[in-house]
């Protein structure tokens, strides 16, 4: 079992950054791709940004490319997700998840989630 914990969000004014974390624990290591995902109000919950076990591969929803950059460190069973540039339309609960599976990650059936954190840009 895995436990993942978001922080780092937050009211931020449109154009700004923030950069949000995910803490895992339970039985964890560096064999897990991860991910984060968003819920807007009122929208189905959309892929963001995933990250295979070592780093070495990353990938990115078009809405957010160029702006958003997912990290891992790995010793500190950590993952990252720094936002730049913020819009309105950026404004969500953003979920971090695990899975084995970086396919998984990327259609977003992952094993493991997160309880959320809540971003609102203001305009």
């Amino acid at each position: 079992q895995v436990q993942l914990v978001e922080s780092g969000g937050g009211l931020v004014q449109a154009g700004g950054s923030l950069r949000l974390s995910c803490a895992a624990s339970g039985r964890t290591s560096s064999s897990y791709a991860m991910g984060w995902f968003r819920q807007a109000p009122g929208k189905e919950r959309e892929f963001v940004a995933a990250i295979s076990r070592n780093g070495g591969s990353t990938y990115y929803a078009d809405s957010v490319k160029g702006r958003f950059t997912i990290s891992r460190d790995n010793p500190k069973i950590t993952v990252y997700l720094e936002m730049n540039s913020l819009t309105p339309e950026d404004t969500a609960v953003y979920y971090c998840a695990a899975d084995v599976l970086i396919s998984s990650v990327r259609g977003g059936t992952c094993d493991y989630w997160g309880q959320g954190t809540q971003v609102t840009v203001s305009s």
